[in-house]
């Protein structure tokens, strides 16, 4: 507190909180991703089991094969967020992802069309060797589907944090990588009463099985959060948002007199003690 006021001495004005506006960003773009990863799992017992005639074992398969590339893509998803930068990178992880979430809606059509049968209809009614068929089809539509979920959604986490240590001095960016990591238990929560109505909703309304729409409505939120981010996102030194008392309190830790080696034996000395 006591260096707020002194910064806003500093420089004669306010300090602006423009850093807890991207903070936000960062939660709504975790809750929309667990939010994104949960729709499958919440609708494919009640809505796609049924048309595609699908076992525990297959739904086992689609999510033991999301989780293994989910795993492989983290090994990179940071390097490429150095590589592209924050603004960019993050546009192309969620862009990439809610693609991909919304590509799980046409699973069922691209599933009629291999298969040769016309409707869902069909597909449901189906029995013996074409009800195996339609089943083996569109587990293999789903796994490509959740592939690109997977890689998509591997970017997240480390485009957050880099975007707190661009957004934040060290003795806050503990308490804003707890905030945006709180999305996570929140789309998990908020999952689960808001997928199923919404695919029963469209199922009423005849909008195909309603799964569907599931897919593509929380799919769009990522695409939403991408406009926001384009208009909102700019680098703390360039964005006319952050003013200069803002700007000196999130460089805070540049603002040091201390030389490299002086830095170094502090840090040996650190080390030392620990």
């Amino acid at each position: 507190m006591e260096i707020k006021q002194t910064i806003d001495k500093e420089y004669n004005e306010k300090m602006s909180s423009f850093r807890w506006v991207i903070c936000g960003l960062l939660f709504l773009a975790t809750t929309v991703n667990y939010m994104d990863r949960q729709v499958l799992s919440l609708t494919w017992k009640d809505f796609i089991s049924p048309e595609f005639h699908w076992t525990d074992a297959d739904y086992g398969v689609i999510t033991a094969i999301f989780s293994i590339v989910y795993a492989v893509a983290n090994l990179f998803a940071g390097r490429f967020i150095d590589w592209m930068g924050t603004k960019k990178g993050y546009l192309w992880a969620i862009g990439v992802w809610s693609a991909g979430a919304c590509l799980h809606a046409l699973c069922g059509w691209a599933t009629e069309h291999t298969v040769g049968l016309h409707d869902a209809a069909e597909m449901v009614s189906a029995t013996g060797t074409v009800a195996s068929l339609v089943a083996i089809t569109s587990v293999y539509y789903f796994i490509a589907a959740r592939v690109v979920l997977a890689v998509g959604e591997s970017g997240n986490f480390p485009a957050a944090v880099k975007v707190t240590a661009e957004y934040f001095p060290k003795r806050d960016r503990a308490y804003a990588t707890a905030i945006f990591n709180a999305g996570a238990t929140v789309g998990a929560l908020a999952a689960p009463v808001s997928i199923p109505p919404l695919a029963r909703f469209f199922q009423n309304m005849g909008v195909g099985n309603g799964w569907e729409m599931a897919f593509i409505v929380i799919g769009g939120l990522g695409f939403v959060w991408m406009g926001l981010w384009m208009f909102y996102y700019k680098k703390p030194a360039s964005n006319p948002r952050v003013n200069k008392a803002e700007l000196a309190y999130i460089e805070l830790d540049n603002h040091s007199d201390e030389t490299p080696a002086e830095k170094a034996d502090k840090e040996d000395n650190n080390k030392d003690v620990i």
